[in-house]
C-alpha cells in the first residue's frame, strides 16, 4: 500500500521525526558548554532552513560544518542573548518581590522582552544564511521584525502555543526535551525563509 511506502505520509512523518530528534540532540549536546549555545543555535537553523525546502542531507555532518562556521559570531550572540534573558528574569522577579509591585518593573520587563524578541528572533537564521558582522546581524533582525510585523506576530503566537503545549504535563515536557527546541527553530525557519527570499528578490 502506498500509505506505508517510502513515499507515503507515514514514512515521511517518521523520517522527519527522526531528523528532528537527531537535530535536537545535536543542539543540546553542542550547547552544553553554554558559551557555544549561539553557534549551536545557528547550526540548528542552517538545518531547519534547508528542511523548509526539503533539501537537508546528512544532519550530523551539516550541523558540524555550520557549527564551526558560526562559532566566532555565535559565541557573542548567544552570550548576549542569555544576558538579556537573565536580566528580564531578574526584572520580573523584582516586580513580584518588591512591596507594592512597582509598575515600572513590569513596564521595563515588557519593553525589554519585546526588544529582546525583535533583536534575536531572526538573528540565528540570518547568521545561518548570510555572512555579516555581529552587530549588523542584530540590527537586520530588528529591521525585519518591524518590516514584516505580521509574520513576526504569527511566529510569536505559534511559539507561545507550542511552549504551552510542551509544558502542559510531564509527558509533554518529556516530548519537549526530545524535540521542543528543534520544532521551534523549524517554526521560525518557515516564515524566515519567505522573508529572506522576498528581500533577496527585491535586491536583485
Amino acid at each position: 500500500m502506498k500509505f506505508f511506502s517510502i513515499e507515503g505520509p507515514l514514512y515521511q512523518f517518521f523520517s522527519r521525526l527522526l531528523d528532528m530528534l537527531k537535530l535536537n540532540f545535536l543542539w543540546l549536546l553542542f550547547s552544553l558548554p553554554i558559551v557555544t549555545i549561539g553557534a549551536s543555535t545557528a547550526a540548528a537553523f542552517s538545518i531547519t532552513l534547508k528542511m523548509v525546502d526539503e533539501r537537508e542531507g546528512y544532519i550530523a555532518k551539516q550541523f558540524w560544518t555550520a557549527f564551526k562556521a558560526n562559532l566566532k559570531q555565535g559565541i557573542p550572540t548567544g552570550l548576549l542573548n542569555l544576558f538579556f534573558v537573565y536580566a528580564l528574569y531578574l526584572d520580573f522577579q523584582l516586580f513580584h518581590a518588591v512591596e507594592g509591585n512597582p509598575i515600572y518593573f513590569l513596564i521595563l520587563g515588557i519593553v525589554g522582552s519585546v526588544m529582546c524578541f525583535g533583536y534575536f528572533i531572526y538573528a540565528y537564521a540570518l547568521m545561518a544564511r548570510y555572512e555579516n558582522t555581529f552587530l549588523q546581524t542584530l540590527k537586520n533582525s530588528m529591521e525585519i521584525c518591524v518590516k514584516y510585523f505580521g509574520k513576526t506576530i504569527l511566529i510569536a503566537v505559534v511559539l507561545a502555543v507550542e511552549l504551552v503545549l510542551f509544558l502542559f504535563n510531564t509527558t509533554t515536557i518529556f516530548l519537549g526535551l526530545l524535540v521542543g527546541p528543534a520544532v521551534m527553530f523549524l517554526t521560525i525557519s518557515g516564515p524566515a525563509m519567505y522573508v529572506f527570499r522576498d528581500i533577496e528578490k527585491n535586491n536583485e
